[in-house]
């Protein structure tokens, strides 16, 4: 009843005009018979029925009106398909919205049309360069393989360095993209944190840090590359930020936590960590920082209907969770 009201009130402001001038005209009419003493019973019939006939009239305005706004509030949520679809009245001002909602529709379309050519160009040449840079990077790590020193060493490190932030470029990339490449599917959690590891081993042992892994025994339904990704993107920023002591991974209630005794976030940049470009207090003391790795986390755990948080202060170590349980599907 409220909302039928709500409508009524609408409809009435929608003719505020004719509303206006029809109490004006009931007004004229009011105090002309009243000056020339025309009798009630003379205008009383008449003025019935002409406000019965009103009544119908408007009764059929406001239907067609609902209808009218119904559908275009739908429409909204299909600008595309308005030429199509939009049913105009027949009065002069209404096929001319018409003609504007069309060209306007037609824009779109080329721009959405050339948006989509020039995304695909530039993924294209972007899968193409991470391809080509992969065999310089594979030659460089077998020349280096071949010799056990400090320096060699330290250059593979830096060359596994490379070799992840161009992966990181195709990730973003591929975020964007309308495609996707998901195989959801049962897997066992431990054997992705494992491959994880294991690429980022050297990294360990170089900056002299202990690792405390305790085996989750979970199966998790999502998508091993992409949380294997996500896994190994939380592990390298704990690295990065950690100078002393180590690395714990175990399970929580409702997935696994990655904590570190680093020098931890301050805590009113905890909540924006995932955000775009973000570095915070840490990152603007690192200069290799860049703001991307934990706001793609955030987007591929959207993704995969994950979640991840994290809890930290000051100089007392971070701990990332990240929460395996699927509460939607927007990989579809």
């Amino acid at each position: 009843m409220k909302d039928f009201l709500g409508q009524i009130i609408w409809y009435i402001r929608y003719h505020k005009r004719f509303v206006a001038f029809f109490t004006c005209s009931l007004g004229i009419f009011a105090v002309t018979f009243y000056l020339y003493d025309i009798p009630f019973k003379a205008v009383a019939y008449p003025a019935f029925v002409s406000f019965v006939v009103l009544c119908i009239f408007a009764a059929a305005d406001f239907i067609r009106l609902q209808r009218r706004k119904k559908e275009l509030e739908r429409m909204c949520h299909m600008l595309e398909e308005l030429p199509e679809n939009y049913i105009s009245g027949d009065d002069y001002l209404e096929k001319e919205y018409r003609k504007i909602i069309e060209n306007l529709c037609f824009s779109l379309r080329e721009v959405k049309n050339d948006y989509s050519i020039r995304y695909s160009t530039l993924m294209d040449y972007y899968t193409v360069w991470i391809h080509q840079i992969k065999t310089p990077i594979s030659s460089m790590y077998l020349a280096l393989s071949e010799e056990d020193t400090s320096l060699s060493r330290r250059l593979t490190l830096e060359l596994r360095k490379i070799e992840q932030y161009a992966e990181m470029v195709l990730t973003y990339l591929r975020l964007e993209s309308e495609a996707t490449d998901y195989v959801i599917k049962e897997y066992d959690i431990d054997e992705i944190i494992s491959q994880a590891l294991k690429r980022l081993s050297g990294e360990f042992i170089y900056r002299r840090l202990a690792l405390n892994y305790e085996k989750t025994e979970m199966k998790v339904v999502t998508d091993e590359k992409w949380l294997g990704f996500v896994v190994e993107q939380i592990l390298t920023n704990a690295l990065k930020y950690t100078k002393k002591g180590g690395i714990k991974i175990y399970a929580w209630e409702k997935g696994i936590c990655i904590e570190d005794t680093g020098i931890g976030i301050a805590k009113e940049d905890v909540p924006r960590i995932f955000d775009r470009g973000y570095t915070g207090y840490n990152g603007r003391g690192n200069s290799k920082s860049t703001g991307i790795g934990l706001y793609l986390c955030k987007r591929i755990c959207g993704k995969l209907g994950h979640n991840i948080f994290a809890e930290s202060e000051a100089g007392k170590g971070t701990k990332m969770y990240l929460d395996l349980s699927r509460r939607h599907n927007t990989y579809e």
